[in-house]
């Protein structure tokens, strides 16, 4: 059924009867918060062991005393697990704080104020831009936005990001890098192909600072098995080309979003050089975290095996949002979206001219999503169509009605229009 086929009179008896549907969903008092991805109480409790690693009898060793000063780069029992995970060696990574988004921000401000391995820092660059696969993550964005770059929208495929625009747009010199997110891509939930891994890993630019940010937040964020990603560092070394990547990660979706561990992986030579100006700016970040983590885990295979149980509890939430959309938007031809296999997001596109308009529908009867726009530079969508649900926080029965309140509000925006 689609609204295009009606009459003026069937599509303003439609609209009135979404109205009413729509006053029924305020006079709920609805307090519903689909906006970020955070992990839920559930997901949290699953950590709960975490805590129970150290306590007043664990030993630690004359000659590498955790809780002294020291080891900048992290403990080499947390290093494993990453090295094993990534398949990257000890010396082509880091182990800092808790935050990822933290480390990327670091390694951009390193650049600004240092150059790279050598280089003109960006600060003394006359003119300096970054490519931004879009719909993408809000806070990458904001970072370089914030630092002063161009921001050049980069579209998505069903492969990731689109080749053919990055490989042209490269060529220019003041391109510095690009973000990207491989893996249930924030928000499509899109993995990267195999071959478009394949022309990044053999990319050329013309800017010899130029890097790409590879933020490999959901690697282990599999809900319907796991969907592979070809390794990024090894395609890379086989063209001489492993400099021009930054991998970050963490796991703040996988322990505690607060309080877990995060790292950043590259080639040796840009490990040394970022070791060589955090040389001055920590003594070490908190080696007792990193521990427990290890402890915690004991290698890669358990942290798998954490992951599943993170799966049983996502999964049916990311299934009842799909249902909703396909039972109320299906049929009605007004929007799309992936179902993604993965990740923390599910992204809609509406009707061009009406995500604002729905999204500010849906507050007003009490649910709250991600802004429209954000999933864009600068926060502007040209179609004004795309949204960002994140389904992790609330509890399904609280899904399933905010949802339908999404999808409600929808279908008044485009009648509106029509």
């Amino acid at each position: 059924m689609s609204y295009l086929t009606k009459t003026k009179e069937q599509l303003q008896a439609l609209l009135a009867t979404e109205k009413e549907r729509f006053l029924a969903f305020k006079e709920l008092g609805l307090r519903l918060d689909m906006s970020r991805g955070k992990p839920s109480y559930e997901q949290l409790d699953l950590s709960s062991g975490l805590l129970d690693m150290l306590n007043s009898q664990t030993k630690f060793s004359e000659t590498n005393d955790y809780r002294n000063y020291g080891i900048g780069d992290g403990i080499p029992e947390i290093k494993k697990i990453f090295c094993d995970l990534l398949s990257v060696k000890p010396s082509e990574i880091c182990v800092l704080g808790n935050s990822s988004l933290n480390i990327m921000y670091d390694t951009l401000m390193r650049a600004m104020q240092f150059g790279v391995l050598g280089g003109t820092p960006l600060t003394k660059q006359e003119k300096i831009k970054w490519l931004c696969p879009s719909p993408g993550y809000d806070r990458h964005f904001g970072i370089t936005e914030q630092l002063g770059f161009e921001l050049i929208t980069v579209p998505m495929t069903s492969e990731g990001v689109d080749m053919n625009a990055v490989e042209n747009l490269v060529k220019d010199e003041t391109v510095k890098g690009m973000w990207c997110v491989p893996k249930y891509s924030n928000p499509q939930g899109i993995v990267y192909s195999d071959k478009t891994v394949e022309r990044l890993a053999s990319l050329k630019p013309k800017s010899k600072d130029f890097r790409i940010y590879w933020d490999n937040a959901y690697m282990v964020h599999g809900f319907n098995g796991d969907t592979a990603l070809k390794d990024i560092f090894a395609e890379a070394k086989k063209h001489g080309n492993e400099d021009i990547f930054y991998m970050f990660g963490s796991t703040s979706k996988i322990t505690y979003a607060g309080a877990g561990v995060a790292f950043f992986a590259s080639s040796e030579k840009n490990i040394n050089d970022a070791k060589a100006k955090m040389f001055y700016q920590t003594i070490g970040h908190d080696k007792l975290n990193q521990l427990a983590h290890a402890l915690y885990f004991k290698n890669a295979d358990g942290l798998k095996a954490h992951m599943a149980r993170h799966a049983l509890v996502l999964k049916p939430k990311f299934d009842a949002v799909l249902k909703v959309l396909n039972e109320e938007l299906g049929e009605l031809k007004i929007a799309s979206w992936l179902a993604p296999n993965g990740g923390y997001f599910i992204s809609v596109d509406l009707a061009d001219g009406t995500a604002k308009r729905t999204l500010a529908l849906a507050k007003e009867a009490g649910v709250i999503f991600t802004p429209a726009g954000a999933t864009y530079p600068y926060g502007k969508d040209l179609k004004d169509s795309n949204v960002r649900i994140a389904p992790s926080m609330p509890k399904i029965d609280e899904l399933i009605t905010a949802t339908k309140v999404f999808c409600c509000s929808a279908k008044i925006a485009v009648l509106e229009t029509l």
